[in-house]
């Protein structure tokens, strides 16, 4: 196939996802929920799954493109959601009033800034702290960073969990969390506004604003992607994560390089974690453990490393598995042979079974890179360096 058609027909590909992606709350309501509604998530899990996609592909500025194991980028997570129930709750009420567009009425006690506001400054400081962290972790390598990752990815939920009386102020609530966190809105007035319609129909409304806004930041984080892939930027990450070494001696800047990796990973972790915190309406220290980052970075293996289109891939699946899939196939098995087995009970040694599976089929992942595939799954040429005819 000519290379210009391939290109022609991944873009009709691609434009049709998108579309369905942007009508699956209409299709699903519409169509699709008598039929398939067991194997299908509705509207509030899709938004789930397309959030997990997002810290997918911000993981993959630091493993994919840079090199760099990341084994705490639950941190971030935490992060953006204590963010969001600091700027959109009642947990500084003793502070006061303070609503600026958020989606309360005036004076109600503590801070409710805009949820758009909120998302912003969860991801900036979510940032912040990865630059915080990588600048005395980053000067390590292998696994002597991953365990370092590892130890910040421990100690966030530990901080949390034991922050409700630092020096008699309470910054965390401790391990009760924080609940009646506001959700996304334009404004107490419209939002108000809005409530006043049909419960049936608002609750539909709700759950299909909170999947459109995460759709919208898939397509930000995928079109960063792209863009800082093939930037001077992205090229000095690859040349870091091919050769460390050569790549300092041709004068990249290695602390600098591989800090705004982690920088620009965490801004979209981030903002996830504060976008999953408007939607619950609460948060807690006990989502935020470690399985959070090896399933975020399971994500980035399985869907191929450094490719963007890989990534997303892997994160749709591995998060649908995990919050639909793998549910709806117990329940199909239940009904079909008659048993009552409860398949959560057994959902790490699926994954597992299934990860080790996949990784000796296919261990360059779902959508490898061009280098990634070389590596993996193509035969070095051979070559006959001095080789000489023999005399007859």
């Amino acid at each position: 196939m000519p290379p210009a058609t391939r290109t022609r027909l991944e873009r009709a590909l691609l434009a049709v996802c998108f579309c369905t992606l942007a009508l699956y709350p209409w299709l699903y309501s519409n169509y699709l929920s008598t039929t398939l509604t067991q194997w299908l998530p509705d509207t509030s899990t899709a938004f789930v799954i397309l959030a997990f996609t997002v810290m997918g592909l911000g993981l993959n500025f630091v493993v994919g493109y840079a090199g760099l194991l990341d084994l705490g980028y639950v941190a971030f997570f935490a992060a953006g959601a204590y963010v969001a129930g600091w700027l959109a709750s009642e947990q500084f009420a003793n502070a006061g009033s303070v609503v600026f567009g958020g989606t309360v009425l005036p004076k109600t006690p503590g801070i409710h800034l805009s949820p758009w506001l909120v998302l912003l400054a969860a991801a900036l400081f979510s940032a912040l702290l990865g630059v915080v962290i990588g600048v005395p972790t980053l000067r390590l390598r292998g696994d002597y960073l991953a365990i370092v990752t590892l130890g910040f990815g421990e100690i966030i939920p530990q901080f949390v969990r034991n922050g409700d009386n630092l020096g008699g102020f309470n910054l965390t609530n401790g391990a009760f969390g924080m609940n009646g966190i506001d959700g996304l809105g334009f404004g107490n007035t419209v939002h108000h506004a809005i409530h006043t319609l049909p419960s049936n129909f608002l609750n539909e409304l709700d759950s299909r604003w909170y999947y459109w806004t995460a759709l919208a930041l898939v397509v930000v984080t995928i079109v960063t992607s792209l863009l800082l892939r093939d930037s001077r930027l992205g090229r000095a990450w690859i040349a870091i994560r091919e050769d460390e070494d050569a790549a300092a001696a041709m004068g990249v800047p290695l602390m600098r390089t591989k800090t705004l990796s982690y920088a620009i990973g965490a801004f979209f972790g981030g903002a996830a974690g504060a976008m999953i915190t408007l939607q619950a309406g609460a948060t807690s220290p006990d989502a935020f453990s470690l399985q959070v980052s090896i399933f975020v970075l399971c994500m980035v293996i399985l869907g191929g490393i450094g490719n963007v289109w890989g990534v997303t891939l892997g994160g749709i699946l591995l998060a649908y598995v995990n919050y639909k899939g793998l549910f709806a196939a117990g329940n199909t098995f239940n009904s079909t042979f008659g048993t009552n087995v409860d398949i959560s009970q057994y959902a790490y040694l699926i994954y597992g079974v299934a990860i080790v599976l996949f990784m000796l089929v296919r261990p360059e992942g779902l959508i490898p890179s061009a280098r990634r595939r070389a590596e993996l799954v193509e035969e070095p040429e051979e070559e006959n360096v001095g080789a000489e005819a023999s005399p007859a």
